[in-house]
């Protein structure tokens, strides 16, 4: 069975490689470089410049350590994005030997559809090429949206595509955008000596979060002394040679050197030939598909943003499989349930399963659980006391629903909650398993436990 794979980023490459392994014969396209958004611009430069930013914070704190340092500590934004880079090409070079050790065909080149089973290729060296194909799964991801009246320019007004590969270190900023990406930078500016201003059109910042976690992250984003405007609207932006000007729906103005916009992302189906095909993109130019990832032609997937799901690396990844088994004839189903997320700001969250709002939308009563980092020993050996971990679970049951977690490696630790909602465990299994001392990890046992009291009320106070 020939599969052509059209986009080499996360999704992408985990449906060649699933493929392959499962026999087919696959070949992949790729117009940029492998990984895609996730690798080039998305998540490793930034979790690459976001530990450069903290350490570069931690270091300003280093006397409350019992460390002395002579001189001034400064950031260099040079060697910063520096060593960004070479963490990208680290990464590079091992996807392309993965991709190479399973026998995949890598095509450098602007792929679409010339029918549903063939495959057109502009290639990087000029020639053109076209491929018979019995399955074609699509993953060309997505691209920064820029405001309709404030296009980017990579100087004044940047992406966060640009903004991994800054020059400078602003000495003043604007993001408008409280989402993930926009807090996450928010944060990194603000860490390596930026004014930092962020304007958001909806009542609060990270509106998916569960707004407990979200009261306590802008109390922090204020400790900080980065500004929040919320319920804002941006209407007009005037650009200088020195500075940007955003007029706001209010009447009022703000300014800085820079503004970040981070309002959302553009899906990257124009030009992909899904006339050709048959296929007719949904609002936003969405590709839609069903539980196997497959689109209205029958023989044609599609994975990643281009889907609208859920746009997260890790989604596309499993999507990716799961197109890749059903193309090579087997059945697998995606399941959106037990999705755990991560916001890699100061302080971090990680979060999976149901928010308290949710769970009164849908009529389920609950029990909640809470435990504070300030009370673990580990906290205050780390020097880094601030968040809580919070236990939603069905109230007849104990059955975990949700885990959100703000503070020290939230991230992480939220996979335990994710473990436990996909395998239908309950906050007494949580609770009855020993977790090693001292640990980040012991919060998640007493959070549970908390649960479990009786008289412990059901909705955040």
């Amino acid at each position: 069975m020939k599969l052509v794979v059209i986009g080499a980023g996360p999704g992408g490459n985990e449906a060649a490689i699933r493929a392959a392994q499962l026999g087919a014969e696959v070949t992949l396209i790729e117009k940029d470089e492998v990984g895609g958004t996730c690798l080039n611009w998305g998540c490793i430069p930034t979790k690459s410049i976001i530990a450069s930013a903290q350490a570069f914070d931690k270091a300003k704190k280093l006397s409350e350590f019992g460390i002395a340092v002579n001189g001034d500590i400064t950031a260099d934004i040079a060697k910063i994005i520096e060593r960004k880079n070479k963490v990208v090409s680290i990464q590079i070079k091992g996807i392309r030997s993965q991709l190479k050790s399973h026998g995949i065909r890598l095509i450098e080149g602007i792929a679409s559809i010339a029918a549903p089973d063939k495959v057109a290729i502009k290639k990087k060296d000029g020639y053109e090429e076209s491929l018979e194909a019995d399955r074609i799964i699509l993953a060309t991801g997505s691209t920064p949206a820029p405001l309709p009246f404030m296009p980017f320019d990579g100087t004044r007004i940047l992406s966060s595509d640009d903004a991994v590969n800054l020059q400078s270190i602003p000495s003043s900023i604007i993001v408008i955008g409280a989402g993930v990406i926009g807090c996450e930078f928010a944060c990194i500016f603000r860490q390596l000596g930026s004014e930092v201003t962020i304007v958001e059109m909806m009542p609060r910042a990270l509106m998916t979060e569960d707004e407990e976690i979200t009261r306590l992250f802008e109390r922090e984003l204020k400790k900080m002394k980065i500004r929040l405007i919320t319920s804002a609207a941006v209407k007009k932006a005037e650009t200088g040679s020195s500075s940007v000007t955003l007029h706001l729906g209010d009447g009022s103005t703000v300014t800085a050197e820079k503004v970040f916009v981070s309002i959302g992302r553009k899906l990257n189906t124009e030009g992909l030939g899904l006339e050709n095909a048959g296929i007719t993109p949904g609002a936003k130019g969405a590709i839609q598909v069903n539980e196997k990832m497959q689109t209205s032609s029958e023989n044609i997937y599609a994975i990643g943003d281009i889907t609208n799901k859920i746009m997260l690396a890790h989604v596309a990844s499993k999507q990716g499989i799961v197109a890749a088994e059903n193309a090579c004839g087997k059945s697998a189903l995606m399941d959106y349930s037990c999705i755990p997320a991560g916001v890699f700001a100061t302080p971090e969250i990680g979060s999976v399963g149901l928010r308290e709002n949710q769970a009164a939308e849908k009529g389920i009563d609950i029990k909640v659980g809470r435990f504070q980092f300030r009370a673990l020993g580990k906290s205050h050996a780390e020097g880094d006391i601030t968040g809580f971990i919070k236990i939603i679970a069905e109230a007849s049951s104990d059955r975990v629903l949700g885990m959100h977690i703000i503070g020290p490696h939230a991230s992480d630790l939220v996979h335990e909650g994710a473990l436990a909602i996909n395998a239908r465990l309950t906050a007494r299994d949580i609770a009855a398993t020993v977790h090693a001392h001292p640990t980040f990890a012991e919060g998640l046992m007493e959070a549970a436990e908390d649960l479990l009291i009786e008289t412990n009320p059901s909705s955040a106070k």
